[in-house]
């Protein structure tokens, strides 16, 4: 496991191609895209968006499908994960699975205060409200994951949400730009059954916690099991927010 040392504040990101990309092109490609297979998009991607490519993961539920397809097409592909330093010790022990497993190129990214230090900074940001929430996400998720975007000369990456997941993520093509980067969303129209279905045919692993009852699995202090009467999103946040700003234009939420 590779960890890179955080040396910048802030990541500035720069663009790698021209900031007027024409929407057409964009809406061209996601008509093609939309009727390709899941490993027809990472390899168009592959062949016509700019590298480098990074493949962001958060060792979640379903993560085993796109470490395993990625990294058939790619074995060297760098696999970003920000760590928190909140996860579940089920979270850290399927991390050290899959990487021995799939041979992973795993680059991890922090906070730069480490999470005991923010707690006696900060409190319980994530129990308090909207606003601090928001800040707990920006600076233990988004800012970590730009950074590390940054430091591997990302050009295009690669994450794993469906839209079956929020009613956000319904409305997100295959590929798309966030914050000066492409984003490829290959398996976007997946439903569970075709995620089962993939894990089933190469034998990969759902998170452990999966047979405990989680759909979702992120923090321990901000994620609970699916029970009778709620709602998937419920599951994350206390129903607060569903998206913690990895994957929408924003600073957090």
């Amino acid at each position: 496991m590779t960890n890179i040392p955080s040396t910048a504040q802030k990541p500035v990101i720069n663009n790698r191609f021209p900031a007027s990309l024409p929407e057409p092109w964009l809406n061209q490609w996601n008509e093609l895209l939309e009727e390709q297979s899941a490993i027809a998009r990472v390899e168009w991607a592959m062949e016509n968006l700019p590298s480098h490519f990074v493949l962001s993961s958060s060792f979640g539920i379903q993560s085993a499908v796109m470490l395993h397809m990625l990294t058939q097409v790619d074995a060297n592909i760098p696999v970003l994960l920000t760590d928190t330093g909140h996860l579940f010790p089920e979270t850290y022990q399927f991390i050290d699975t899959l990487a021995e497993r799939l041979k992973l190129n795993l680059h991890v990214f922090s906070a730069q205060e480490s999470a005991a230090w923010q707690m006696a900074k900060y409190g319980e940001e994530w129990a308090k409200d909207a606003t601090s929430l928001k800040a707990y996400n920006r600076r233990n998720k988004v800012e970590p994951l730009e950074r590390g975007l940054d430091q591997l000369n990302a050009g295009t990456w690669f994450s794993g949400v469906r839209r079956q997941q929020s009613s956000h993520r319904e409305g997100l093509s295959v590929v798309s730009i966030l914050r000066g980067r492409f984003k490829v969303h290959p398996i976007i129209d997946w439903s569970n059954k075709d995620v089962h279905q993939y894990l089933t045919k190469h034998n990969l692993p759902y998170h452990p916690l999966w047979d405990q009852g989680y759909v979702s699995v992120g923090d321990t202090h901000s994620t609970k099991p699916l029970t009778l009467g709620m709602d998937e999103s419920d599951t994350r946040f206390s129903g607060m927010a569903r998206e913690c700003g990895l994957h929408t234009d924003g600073d957090g939420i």
